[in-house]
């Protein structure tokens, strides 16, 4: 199968060079270029790709207004390009619906690596940019834990594969650590993202923290007997 990908950058031998690095892959091409963000939003309109790349700083409409847009229409998801290693930018990227972000100094092998995750449904971070993610969500008193209605319509076993989602453990991790199969766990997490209207791991990560369901200081899974609280029926 195919990867279909729409590349936007206001720099055109920036943009030509990452379409170029992408379009010799035997498994990925590139359907269409753009130079703004409306260009783009429009462009993913025309050609129903499987990924977009995003500059975040374009002309008319930059990268995140047009990740929004993206993420709101269709099922294209975004992988978000920047010079800028900010707090702020990786915040509002993955709030509009990116599920990656990459600096433009990313290694070509990276950058293939990303379109492909990026296409199959996973995410990807950028690892300064998860490191300072992670950070802020971990500082004490950052997210102060209390009760979130959002998690009401959780299960038991559903909550435990979110707190280990935001652990940062992969499905055969989590399936070992909840003692079942790689099929169930699979499960458990479409069920999380479904009731809780998120795309990805990265979205449930987050979420995991500003619902105060994980909180700076508590026990990784394995630490001590019972750092797991039972599931709920």
């Amino acid at each position: 199968m195919t990867i279909r990908v729409v590349v936007a950058d206001d720099q055109e031998l920036v943009r030509s060079g990452f379409a170029m690095i992408l379009d010799v892959q035997p498994d990925i091409e590139v359907v269409a270029e753009a130079g703004d963000g409306a260009d783009a939003v429009e462009a993913v309109r025309r050609h129903g790709p499987d990924v977009a790349l995003l500059d975040i700083r374009m002309p008319r409409v930059d990268g995140i207004e047009a990740c929004r847009a993206i993420s709101a229409e269709g099922d294209c998801r975004t992988v978000m390009l920047t010079t800028f290693d900010s707090d702020e930018y990786v915040y509002e990227a993955l709030h509009a619906g990116a599920s990656g972000f990459l600096l433009k100094d990313v290694r070509r092998d990276d950058l293939v690596h990303a379109v492909r995750v990026v296409a199959r449904g996973d995410s990807l971070l950028a690892p300064s940019v998860a490191r300072r993610l992670v950070e802020q969500y971990t500082r004490p008193a950052a997210r102060p834990r209390r009760p979130d209605p959002r998690l009401d319509g959780l299960t038991g076993r559903e909550r435990q594969t979110l707190l280990l989602l935001a652990r940062g453990l992969s499905n055969a991790e989590i399936a070992a650590e909840l003692v079942v199969s790689d099929h169930t766990v699979k499960t458990h997490v479409g069920n999380v993202l479904a009731k809780l209207g998120l795309r990805d791991r990265i979205q449930a990560v987050i979420c995991a923290y500003e619902t105060g369901l994980i909180a700076a200081g508590d026990p990784h899974p394995g630490d001590r007997p019972g750092s797991l609280p039972p599931p709920r029926r």
